[in-house]
């Protein structure tokens, strides 16, 4: 039988990274299932608050790194449970603007508990969660250069 722990390193480092991050999503998720909302709808309800009331469906799909058809699914399913609305632009006839209804707001105010993140997080020391930080954001910064040009790079440094 073939020894896979040292057969491709980068590999078997991606498959733990994708492990941890997996972890993590079902540890959130099974904390938001309590407020009725997913952790990707918990994501999107923080991008449109933090954008405001510029918030698009393009914004927001640049913001989650997720394909535009995508975010038009989750945004309307996020409005038929009445979290946003979409409205047209009144200068702008082609484009459509999102925000948060109340009952949005709620389920974000619920959101912004995060227990099980700071949990996991807590086991990491302040040097090495700015480590971890930086390693992160290369790995994503780079990965991206594969992905994106120059027109259509994401808004975060």
């Amino acid at each position: 039988m073939q020894d896979f722990s040292s057969a491709d390193e980068d590999y078997n480092l991606w498959v733990l990274l994708s492990q941890a991050a997996d972890a993590m999503l079902r540890a959130r998720q099974k904390e938001l299932d309590r407020y009725g909302i997913s952790a990707v709808q918990a994501a999107a309800l923080f991008i449109i608050q933090a954008i405001g009331d510029r918030a698009t469906p393009a914004e927001i799909t640049r913001w989650l790194l997720r394909e535009p058809h995508t975010i038009t699914e989750l945004l309307n399913r996020m409005e038929n449970e009445g979290l946003v609305t979409k409205t047209k632009d009144l200068e702008r006839k082609n484009l459509v603007r999102v925000s948060i209804t109340d009952k949005g707001h709620q389920a974000y105010q619920q959101s912004t508990k995060r227990k099980s993140i700071h949990k996991v997080m807590s086991s990491l020391s302040e040097e090495e969660r700015q480590q971890l930080r930086s390693y992160l954001e290369r790995l994503r910064n780079k990965a991206l250069g594969e992905l994106t040009t120059e027109r259509s790079k994401p808004p975060f440094p």
